[in-house]
């Protein structure tokens, strides 16, 4: 094959950065030597120009129904118009058609409707955007949804996170292509990550606070995350609450998903990153400070949590 050909679907109201992320990337490998090269197209119904989520006006390249295969890769952007665009049938079915006709298939946010409205994710692990997430398993519980991960790879099919998480799994696709070198190469070009792991979550708790309609998980939560070295057992904060822990306990599913025991290792976990790309200090250090007993009881959790070893995300955001 003497280039990659890539394309890229999208419809009125895709979302701008789903597109641009892919494309970006892509074209900045070819710049860097990748080989063979990547020719991205944009492809819409009847070839005509969408109007992104963003209103931007973007011109389409080739008209859906008139791509035909070998594909390298096929990718399906999300967006706020992701619903009508799994609706329609003439996207679905041509989305349909190319996948037989393509090494591999992704999905960009939101995407992940028009892949699984046209029945290739049936059985499979995926994600999206955190915010749709529950929606997907809803509407198609033939299919497996994890909310946290970046992307998922399963088999031919890769499906990512919202927006900008496209990047991620392009830098995936081009490591995979090119090799590492070239990968980190395109992530410097392009002032990124040099890559982050696909299991990473996709949001922090420092930024995503619980819904203020509790008061009391909000306070617990804010207590977790000033005192990590305190005692932070369930009866502890249940104490605290000045509720019983099976009350606590239900809370904490109800407004955040997780028990109050798994919430406190994910912050010990997420303040022990942030420590690891921001300082030199050693292991035990950072254990020490986010409320691990130990450097080992620290690596267990953020294998658990982001799928490699402490050292190995230092050495990464080193490198970035």
């Amino acid at each position: 094959m003497e280039k990659r050909r890539v394309i890229v679907v999208g419809y009125d109201a895709a979302e701008l950065l789903d597109i641009a992320c892919v494309s970006s990337t892509l074209e900045s490998a070819n710049w860097h030597g990748a080989d063979p090269y990547y020719e991205v197209r944009l492809a819409t119904p009847g070839g005509h120009p969408v109007v992104t989520g963003t209103a931007l006006t973007l011109q389409a390249q080739v008209p859906l129904e008139r791509v035909v295969g070998p594909i390298d890769t096929l990718v399906v952007s999300g967006g706020i118009g992701y619903e009508n665009a799994a609706d329609n049938q003439l996207i679905v079915a041509h989305v349909r058609r190319l996948a037989r006709e393509s090494r591999r298939v992704a999905s960009v946010c939101t995407g992940a409707f028009v892949l699984a409205a046209a029945g290739l994710l049936d059985g499979r692990r995926v994600t999206t955007h955190w915010r749709a997430a529950q929606r997907l398993a809803t509407v198609h519980p033939e299919i497996v949804v994890d909310p946290d991960p970046i992307f998922i790879r399963d088999g031919d099919i890769a499906t990512s996170a919202g927006i900008t998480a496209a990047l991620d799994l392009t830098l995936a696709f081009v490591e995979e292509d090119n090799g590492s070198a070239l990968a980190r190469t395109v992530a410097r070009s392009l002032v990124t990550y040099l890559q982050r792991p696909g299991n990473q979550a996709q949001m922090s708790m420092f930024v995503s606070g619980p819904p203020a309609s509790s008061s009391l998980v909000k306070r617990t939560v804010e207590h977790i995350t000033a005192h990590l070295t305190d005692d932070l057992t369930t009866p502890t904060l249940a104490a605290g609450a000045g509720v019983s822990e099976r009350h606590l306990t239900r809370l904490f599913l109800k407004h955040l998903g997780q028990t109050p025991g798994r919430f406190v290792r994910q912050a010990r976990t997420e303040a022990a990153a942030h420590l690891l790309a921001s300082t030199s200090l050693p292991m035990a250090a950072i254990a020490a400070r986010c409320g691990f007993g130990t450097a080992e009881t620290l690596r267990q959790a953020f294998v658990d949590r982001y799928g490699i070893p402490p050292s190995r995300y230092r050495l990464a955001q080193a490198l970035a």
